[in-house]
């Protein structure tokens, strides 16, 4: 799939975003639902993945939104600087005025840091700073805390380190699993992004 495929005419005067996912995009639905029920004055312009047949192609395109599989031949966690350059062109000309990761499984760099300043947000697994990285949620419960959750936060060239923005507490319950503690988690992750998102339209942010 290539990026013009499911194409839908723009709305002229919302906040237009771009999504880089990796996975299924979950977050992303959240999002696009509350867009949908107009409870959300945003519209999601471009919907970008590193992983040819993810899930969140497939959800963006049933919406009408265009598409575009980033190919990376060169390097697992990040993007070459030209070939993330080639994702800021493309998010420029779709004139997003936000980026919003969700699931992506890539540092972002400097050509997306430098192209979109403070306007490229993620969400995270737990209450950072405290387990940054992969399957945080399985790190929360093998170090025992009481608590754990899920943070947006502004992005930087760091893993997990941005400005945090919001966060949301998830109890760590006796006999909890990694399984059953991250479907808690990502239940407040469907609150809090699309939260976020309405505080960028509101111009609360940034």
């Amino acid at each position: 799939m290539n990026a013009g495929e499911c194409i839908i005419p723009g709305a002229m005067g919302r906040l237009k975003i771009g999504v880089l996912g990796s996975g299924k995009g979950s977050n992303f639905r959240a999002i696009l639902s509350e867009i949908q029920a107009g409870r959300l004055d945003a519209e999601a312009v471009l919907v970008m993945s590193d992983v040819e047949n993810a899930g969140i192609l497939d959800l963006a395109c049933g919406a009408g939104i265009p598409v575009h599989v980033i190919r990376e031949p060169k390097f697992r966690t990040k993007l070459s600087p030209e070939v993330e350059a080639d994702v800021v062109a493309r998010l420029q000309e779709a004139e997003v005025g936000l980026v919003a990761l969700a699931g992506y499984m890539r540092m972002v760099k400097a050509p997306l840091l430098e192209g979109f300043p403070r306007r490229v947000i993620n969400i995270h697994p737990s209450l950072l700073p405290a387990f940054p990285g992969l399957e945080a949620w399985r790190q929360a419960l093998d170090a025992g805390v009481e608590k754990s959750g899920c943070t947006v936060h502004f992005v930087d060239a760091g893993m997990d380190t941005g400005e945090i923005i919001a966060q949301a507490a998830v109890p760590v319950l006796p006999g909890d699993t990694a399984e059953s503690l991250h479907a808690r988690i990502q239940v407040e992750e469907h609150k809090i992004y699309p939260s976020v998102v309405a505080r960028f339209v509101s111009g609360e942010l940034p």
